[in-house]
């Protein structure tokens, strides 16, 4: 199993820390994994992604050659990083509120309006990438259906990790993240 995923979106949408999160939890469930940031150096508003590579395997280089899912938390990232993506079965999540849907698409986007969601039900805009990550995490169970995958108990774990210096935002990640899977049918 390897999955190549990739986050995309404007520096403080919480780009490069989705990618630390499926990074960690991939660790959680016992895994290779890799996490490769890059970024502007005007970090607030320019472009950002992290790309993250998991695998049964040791992996040898960060570089992605086949990537299986991307998350693109606003128009440009999609549509930089679709022509990128090859395999007609990469899982593809979309903020809807953010990217218009009229385009076509050679591989269908999963549109969710994360930001709207974020708003009403986390009431938190904030972590719009959390449930997008939650969302990727369940898409990724769904679409393999034997074998090992990230469970969200691991990405949940992740974050406890993560935000362990910040407990005041655990709570709220951990609801966003279970939001987000439970997008997903």
């Amino acid at each position: 199993m390897k999955f190549e995923i990739i986050i995309a979106g404007f520096g403080g949408q919480g780009v490069l820390l989705a990618g630390i999160l499926i990074a960690q939890a991939a660790l959680e469930e016992g895994f290779y994994t890799t996490w490769f940031p890059s970024y502007k150096a005007e970090i607030r508003g320019g472009t950002a992604n992290s790309t993250v590579i998991i695998s049964d395997d040791e992996i040898g280089s960060p570089v992605l050659f086949s990537p299986s899912a991307l998350i693109a938390l606003n128009e440009s990232s999609l549509d930089d990083f679709m022509p990128k993506i090859i395999n007609e079965d990469a899982i593809i999540i979309a903020n809807a509120s953010v990217i218009s849907q009229n385009k076509e698409y050679r591989i269908k986007p999963h549109f969710m309006h994360l930001t709207e969601i974020a708003d009403r039900e986390i009431k938190n805009v904030k972590v719009a990438n959390m449930i997008a990550t939650g969302a990727l995490i369940k898409a990724l169970k769904i679409h393999v259906k034997c074998g090992k995958n990230l469970s969200l108990a691991s990405l949940l774990l992740a974050c406890e990790k993560i935000f362990s210096p910040k407990q005041e935002l655990i709570e709220v990640n951990r609801k966003a993240i279970t939001t987000g899977f439970n997008l997903i049918n």
